[in-house]
């Protein structure tokens, strides 16, 4: 309590300024709800290129299979070709030559078949990831969407304190003298915060040692008295009385 007695342009001035404190930091609690939307936001895009990206393996693994497939489907026609022919050469020297070219496309046919093996075995690998980071994506996703609710929720109760604290600021800046409230304005511009506690015989927040005067008189709290350093308004509380003992 500040006592019984109070200068009224004091004691409007000490409630203002409570008003425009708790207004910044509903400000300062909505200004945080986008960031932390679009935080949540990016946080899932991540999960979601995760999940492509498994995708996208493993359908470029696929591509790789079925292009080494029909290449080996070729092979073997090309290997069929050949051994027909060799029922139609006339000198060991064209027989040489065909059987060289049937070689050849058989060692290309294992190639192809050790390739389409070696994609088979990938294409697993990469099946796993792709079910592992879907899993992980409907995880993120449903813990995205209920947190984004609550955001929602948050962002809606502190849109209505917002307008209730407006509301209350301006109905006590309506009832201080137009020169009180152009004080009180002017130092807030100067210094963000106009009215300050003043304890242990100094303003509390740029620690000013006040004369022994000065602080005594403020302790009245009967008159408006100003920081003699950074021209914040200075109210002083006085300490609780205690109770009597039973």
């Amino acid at each position: 309590m500040l006592g019984e007695i109070m200068n009224p342009d004091l004691d409007g001035l000490i409630r203002l300024q409570r008003a425009e404190s708790e207004l910044r930091r509903v400000e300062s609690q909505l200004t945080e709800v986008p960031l932390r939307k679009a935080e949540i936001e990016g946080q899932l895009a991540k999960e979601r290129a995760q999940l492509d990206a498994a995708k996208e393996s493993l359908e470029t693994s696929q591509k790789s299979r079925r292009r080494h497939e029909g290449e080996l489907q070729d092979l073997e026609t090309k290997r069929s070709k050949y051994k027909g022919q060799l029922m139609e050469v006339k000198t060991n020297k064209e027989y040489t030559a065909v059987l060289h070219e049937i070689e050849t496309v058989e060692r290309e046919i294992r190639t192809r078949e050790d390739q389409i093996l070696a994609e088979m075995e990938r294409a697993e690998t990469l099946s796993a990831d792709v079910k592992q980071e879907e899993k992980a994506f409907r995880q993120a996703h449903e813990e995205s969407q209920a947190e984004l609710r609550t955001l929602a929720e948050k962002g809606a109760r502190l849109e209505e304190e917002h307008r209730r604290t407006v509301a209350e600021r301006d109905a006590i800046a309506a009832t201080l003298r137009e020169d009180v409230l152009h004080l009180f304005q002017r130092v807030a511009k100067l210094r963000g915060v106009a009215v300050a506690e003043a304890r242990d015989g100094m303003c509390q927040l740029c620690h000013m040692r006040l004369r022994l005067q000065m602080y005594s008189e403020l302790k009245r709290n009967d008159q408006v008295v100003q920081c003699p350093a950074c021209s914040r308004v200075l109210f002083f509380v006085p300490a609780p009385v205690a109770s009597p003992e039973p």
